[in-house]
């Protein structure tokens, strides 16, 4: 069974985690952040990075 569509409501902030398969580096170089960071029509509040 699918799972629900996420809530997306105007000015409530959401959680995203980002993980690679099997706990794989999903990124590489500085500019690799850089990019994920700067989605167009997405407002970045805050942010970590946790390397494993």
């Amino acid at each position: 069974m699918a799972r629900l569509a996420r809530l997306n409501l105007p000015g409530i902030p959401q959680h995203i985690v980002q993980r690679g398969n099997n706990r794989q580096a999903c990124f590489f170089t500085e500019q690799d952040y850089t990019v994920y960071l700067s989605i167009n029509g997405v407002r970045v509040i805050d942010f970590i990075i946790m390397l494993e």
